[in-house]
């Protein structure tokens, strides 16, 4: 009898562990997921900035060579 139930607490224990441990690398999995969304979604952001900038960039040195900037430099208001 006591070998059966010592059989049978390590079996249960094998299998809680084993379960533990597919729960762990399901959410690994999806901890990953998020976070290469996050980056590719920084990405993104990071690149349309630095679309506007160059944009902003380019209009004002337009304005300069066309000599219609303003000399202190305040036209964005």
């Amino acid at each position: 009898m006591k070998k059966f139930l010592l059989l049978f607490a390590v079996a249960s224990m094998s299998l809680s562990i084993y379960s533990c441990r597919e729960t762990t690398e399901e959410n690994m999995e999806e901890d990953m997921e998020q976070a290469g969304e996050n980056v590719e979604n920084e990405m993104e952001e990071a690149g349309q900035e630095v679309e506007a900038a160059a944009e902003n960039a380019e209009t004002e040195m337009e304005e300069e060579v066309e000599g219609t900037d303003d000399m202190n430099g305040d036209d964005d208001m």
